[in-house]
């Protein structure tokens, strides 16, 4: 022991540190670990530890040892896969990267909206063909989009919509007047109601035992013919086989996929080979400086945390996301 503050970072090397990470190197006892057995070591006597992957099974194995731990900040949005029991029971602080995210993946929505009214795909593909055949398209003001999940990138991706004419409402933990981006708020009881208003549903929900598979097959049946269904929030927010059967059976549109349920998505999906369906890796919030971003977060909540002021983005551990404030 040095007598410094000890920082572990979960899930990356010292060769490869988070950018801008080194500049603790200095003043505290910067511990790397990759991989459990290092984890086991490392985590006695730390305080912090901040997850750059948020691997649970690696913090389980380690639990037992943490006998000073203070705080966990995730380094990402979504932080499921770190709420393992003993967390959730402890008095450690949970933080999120609440606020990275938001506008990148505002714009990554905006544009698969886009592209379906669009029909880029289809343009693209008769480009490749060297086919020339002009076709009326969709407006995008004036459509009706319901954002599931109202906080700051729900509010960010309804916020982008009303620029471009849309109309917005949301679907959040609980049912309350609208504001000055939603039109209204609904809960998850009125479900079916707010889908059939849509012209595009997008998910952007947590992953909690509430939200598990919440999209099922009695929300796409209620869905418009003619809407599209966006995810970037979490894979298992989705019931993927119901999604896939009203895909097939035309009882939706379209469909916008970035998150699944196993990742990476298996090769035999059948969403790959889907010509209304859009399949990304899991990236619409990686845009340029996102672990630059991360980064300056956390080293800023570290300043809080050895002021003894609040930190940013706690979590409410047994809801899975932070609560306060409300945007």
């Amino acid at each position: 022991m040095t007598g410094r503050l000890r920082i572990v970072v979960i899930g990356d090397e010292a060769s490869d540190p988070p950018p801008g990470i080194e500049v603790l190197v200095e003043v505290t006892d910067l511990v790397f670990a990759p991989d459990a057995a290092t984890l086991d070591v490392a985590i006695r006597d730390a305080e912090v530890i901040f997850a750059w992957d948020g691997d649970g099974e690696m913090l389980a194995h380690a639990w037992p040892n943490a006998n000073a731990l203070a705080w966990i900040q995730a380094a990402s949005a979504g932080v499921e896969d770190l709420l393992i029991p003993e967390l959730v029971e402890s008095d450690v602080i949970l933080t999120n990267a609440r606020g990275i995210f938001d506008e990148p993946m505002a714009e990554y929505v905006l544009g698969l909206v886009i592209a379906f009214a669009k029909d880029f795909g289809g343009v693209f593909e008769r480009g490749r063909r060297g086919e020339w055949r002009s076709h009326d398209t969709e407006r995008v003001g004036g459509k009706r989009m319901l954002v599931a999940g109202v906080g700051s990138i729900g509010r960010a991706i309804g916020r982008a919509a009303q620029d471009l004419g849309m109309h917005v409402r949301g679907l959040g933990r609980t049912a309350r007047p609208g504001d000055d981006i939603f039109e209204a708020i609904h809960d998850a009881d009125e479900i079916v109601e707010a889908v059939s208003w849509a012209d595009f549903v997008v998910d952007v929900l947590p992953l909690t035992p509430g939200t598990r598979h919440l999209f099922d097959a009695r929300v796409f049946s209620a869905m418009q013919p003619n809407a599209r269904f966006l995810n970037v929030g979490r894979g298992a927010t989705v019931d993927e086989p119901a999604l896939i059967e009203a895909l097939r059976e035309g009882r939706i549109a379209g469909a916008a996929l970035d998150v699944f349920e196993e990742e990476p998505l298996p090769p035999d999906s059948p969403l790959w080979g889907m010509r209304n369906v859009i399949v990304s890796p899991h990236m619409s919030g990686r845009a340029a400086g996102w672990q630059v971003a991360l980064v300056e977060l956390f080293l800023e909540n570290l300043g809080l945390f050895l002021a003894g002021e609040p930190l940013r983005n706690v979590v409410h551990k047994r809801l899975g996301y932070p609560t306060w404030p409300r945007p």
